[in-house]
């Protein structure tokens, strides 16, 4: 069965950091790009892309709120991708999802052209 699950989510103060974690099972990540969203439920709002790493690592994809503070990396020994959030901020608060897209070419396009998802995992960042 494909899945990606998503870990490393919690509560933390502004300033902050921390470490998310998207491992895959049922398939492995050599041909497949990886990017991280997230939503703020209920603010009407769609999933914004936050990060992408294409399937040979060569691409790294930053939204503009997040460059400079987020690391996207892989570690295909452990079919997972991480995503390091330091200097947190009250507004990075939101569900983050990992999604898997085939090829090199997904990052920065929309997340309908991803293919798998995970269930997400809750970031809440006080002030």
């Amino acid at each position: 069965e494909v899945q990606l699950v998503e870990s490393g989510g919690g509560l933390v103060q502004a300033g902050g950091f921390l470490r998310l974690s998207c491992e895959a099972f049922g398939f492995t990540l050599d041909n497949w790009s990886i990017g991280w969203f997230r939503q703020v439920p209920g603010a009407g709002k769609e999933r914004e892309g936050v990060a992408c790493t294409s399937n040979s690592d060569t691409t790294r994809y930053y939204a503009d709120s997040v460059k400079g503070r987020f690391t996207i990396s892989s570690d295909n020994a452990k079919n997972t991708v991480y995503l390091q959030m330091n200097s947190l901020k009250p507004e990075d608060t939101a569900v983050y999802f990992c999604a898997a897209g085939p090829g090199a070419y997904i990052c920065g396009r929309p997340e309908d052209d991803y293919d798998y998802w995970g269930q997400g995992t809750q970031v809440t960042v006080s002030s």
